[in-house]
C-alpha cells in the first residue's frame, strides 16, 4: 500500500538548492507548464497588465521568464524556499522592465511578510509540496484583491505513478476536483484542466539521473544500498518498458481562480 508521508521541507529545500543550476535544463514538463499557465493568465486578463503581483515557488525563475515575456508587471513579489533562488532570479530580471522586485525567502506557508491588494497570485509545479492547502487557498485570498487571480499548475494523482509503485512511497496528491472544491471555498473558477504526459528515457537510470537534476526526489532522506538500487533498475524496466527504453508519467493540472466579490 502507498505511504503517504509528511514532507520534510529541509530535505526538499537542499535537494532543489543543490539542483538550481541543473533544474531548468532537465525540467522539460515544468518549463511547458510554465509557458502554459502563462498563455492561461493571458487569455484570462487580456491586457495582460499587472501592478502587483506575487509568485509562489519561484525556484530558477522558468515561470517569470514566461509571464514577464508576455504581461507587465510593475511590482513583482518571488518567494521561494531556497534562498539562493534570487540569483537565477536577477538573470531572468536583466531582460525585462520590472519597476520594483522584493524576493520572499522561506516557506510560503509560515511567511509573516506577504504582500496585500495583489492582482496576481502564480504558482508552478509547486503547490504539492505544501502541507495545507486550504489555509493556503485562504491566506492567498486575503492578500488579493476583490477580483484579483489566483493561477496555479501543480501534480495530481498519476504523477510519478511508476516510482511510487515500487518505492510504496509518494507525495499526497489531490485531484482536480478535489482542488477546485478546496479553492472554491475562496475563489470562483474561471478555467481547469488536466493532462498526462509519458517521458521516455533510454534506460530507468536515465530516469533516475532526470529527477535527481530536477531536485524532485526530496521525500526521504534514506540512502539505497547496492541491491536495493540494483532491485529498484531490474523492476523499473521489467514494468515499465515501452520501444524506446522506459517510460515515467507526469500529471499536471492547472487551475485560474478570480477572487469571490463579497
Amino acid at each position: 500500500m502507498l505511504q503517504k508521508i509528511k514532507i520534510d521541507k529541509e530535505l526538499v529545500r537542499q535537494r532543489f538548492s543543490r539542483t538550481l543550476s541543473s533544474y531548468s535544463g532537465n525540467a522539460v514538463v515544468q518549463k511547458t507548464m510554465a509557458a502554459e499557465l502563462s498563455e492561461m493568465i493571458c487569455r484570462e486578463m487580456t491586457a495582460c497588465a499587472f501592478e502587483r503581483v506575487l509568485e509562489v515557488g519561484s525556484g530558477s525563475g522558468l515561470l517569470m521568464a514566461e509571464l514577464l515575456n508576455r504581461c507587465s508587471v510593475k511590482s513583482y513579489y518571488a518567494n521561494d524556499l531556497v534562498e539562493e533562488s534570487l540569483y537565477c532570479l536577477r538573470k531572468v530580471l536583466e531582460r525585462f522592465a520590472v519597476e520594483k522586485f522584493h524576493f520572499i525567502a522561506g516557506d510560503i506557508e509560515c511567511s509573516d511578510v506577504l504582500p496585500s491588494e495583489l492582482d496576481l497570485v502564480v504558482s508552478n509545479a509547486t503547490l504539492q509540496w505544501l502541507d495545507d492547502l486550504d489555509d493556503f487557498f485562504r491566506t492567498m485570498s486575503i492578500h488579493l484583491r476583490p477580483g484579483g487571480l489566483l493561477a496555479f499548475s501543480t501534480f495530481s494523482t498519476s504523477n510519478m505513478q511508476e516510482i511510487a509503485s515500487i518505492e510504496d512511497v509518494g507525495l499526497c496528491y489531490h485531484t482536480l476536483d478535489e482542488l477546485e472544491i478546496l479553492a472554491g471555498r475562496y475563489f470562483d473558477l474561471t478555467f481547469s484542466r488536466e493532462d498526462e504526459q509519458r517521458i521516455e528515457f533510454s534506460t530507468p537510470d536515465a530516469m533516475l539521473h532526470h529527477i535527481r537534476k530536477t531536485g524532485v526526489n526530496g521525500l526521504l532522506r534514506r540512502s539505497w544500498t547496492k541491491s536495493r538500487y540494483q532491485y529498484f533498475l531490474a523492476e523499473y524496466q521489467r514494468l515499465f518498458s515501452c520501444e524506446n527504453g522506459v517510460y515515467l508519467t507526469y500529471h499536471p493540472v492547472y487551475c485560474c481562480l478570480k477572487k469571490k466579490l463579497l
